[in-house]
């Protein structure tokens, strides 16, 4: 991989493993994309020298502007300069969302940087894909790949998967900067003018796609995957608390935490919304099945007396209402897209 043989994980260790073994190896056997990537980047470091670091974390860096200024297509950053083993010929390869490339092209031309557009078509799955490369030029070399709209769920997918460092958004490019060059000034790492809220609602996004390859128990959940419930929810409490958006977001992302541990989803969920959410919020869905058992007469006497004591015990109530009934097959429901953008503009608004 360090000499661009192999470009993908998997290929890449099943030929080193057929290499190693002369014949068939164990999964489990195989390292991890986070062992592999170490060791290229310690090979890298043995060979290139400290320019090497210096080179990356100025492509990180270049990264990190040319995604803020292209925000509004959701960007996510891959490939070797995410990875650490990029090199001077190396291209920064960030991906947009959209059916956007006119207006991409037109934001490059804006900011005075050349480009050239190059369109290619996939199969995958059986259907056909088309995908547009913007290879602009500036002080390092961009490729940006332009997706249709539908695609992003895929990205979404991927923001949320347990390794960002193959797929990251904004945020998660500033929390690797952060950490790896926190020595650097704060102005270097994160713009005075950026918007916190779209990261939030990025993260919202990422956490929520996930659920539509969550299949629940059809006795209790007759409506199907975790999120038409999800937004079946959503739907119930906009009717009772139209202009609470911390209610709003409790019924929206009370189970995120499913399609991360389906054993203990709660604490998963407020694990992946921490700094997301604000602690009401957080605390309807921390209770939310305690307000399930307390409906069902299972609470013990001290938990219930500490949910009734709340001053969001009744909103906790009606989230249990809209959970309860958000289970019907059939209904119409919001796409993800539409929820969110009904609480972002709804902070906008009331200015929360």
């Amino acid at each position: 991989m360090y000499f661009r043989e192999e470009t993908q994980y998997h290929r890449a260790k099943l030929k080193a493993g057929r290499r190693l073994s002369q014949g068939w190896i164990r999964p489990g056997d195989m390292p991890s994309n986070r062992e592999v990537r170490q060791q290229i980047q310690l090979f890298a470091r043995v060979h290139e020298g400290h320019r090497r670091d210096e080179d990356l974390r100025d492509m990180r860096f270049e990264a990190l502007r040319m995604m803020r200024l292209l925000r509004r297509y959701r960007p996510r950053l891959t490939g070797e300069v995410l990875s650490g083993h990029a090199r001077d010929d190396s291209e920064i390869e960030i991906h947009v969302f959209g059916d956007a490339d006119a207006d991409v092209a037109a934001e490059l031309t804006e900011q005075g940087l050349p480009y050239r557009l190059e369109h290619r078509a996939e199969l995958r799955r059986g259907q056909h894909y088309e995908t547009v490369h913007v290879h602009a030029e500036d002080r390092y070399r961009f490729r940006l790949v332009v997706h249709p709209e539908m695609s992003a769920r895929e990205a979404a997918r991927r923001s949320a998967a347990d390794d960002k460092c193959q797929w990251a958004s904004i945020r998660d490019v500033e929390e690797l900067l952060a950490r790896d060059y926190g020595h650097l000034s704060a102005s270097d790492s994160a713009s005075q003018d950026d918007e916190p809220e779209t990261d939030r609602f990025e993260r919202y996004a990422s956490l929520l796609w996930p659920l539509e390859e969550v299949k629940q128990d059809p006795r209790r959940h007759p409506e199907g995957d975790a999120l038409y419930h999800s937004l079946q929810v959503f739907e119930l409490a906009r009717d009772r608390y139209p202009y609470d958006e911390e209610f709003l977001l409790a019924a929206l992302l009370h189970d995120v935490g499913k399609a991360i541990d389906r054993y203990d989803h709660v604490a998963a969920g407020l694990e992946a919304l921490d700094g997301f959410i604000t602690p009401r919020t957080a605390w309807l869905i921390r209770h939310h099945t305690d307000g399930v058992a307390l409906r069902n007469r299972t609470l013990g006497v001290r938990s219930r007396r500490r949910l009734e004591q709340s001053e969001n015990f009744e909103e906790l109530m009606a989230l249990v209402e809209c959970d309860r009934l958000g289970r019907q097959r059939g209904v119409e429901v919001p796409e993800v897209e539409e929820a969110i953008d009904y609480v972002r503009q709804l902070a906008a608004h009331c200015d929360l």
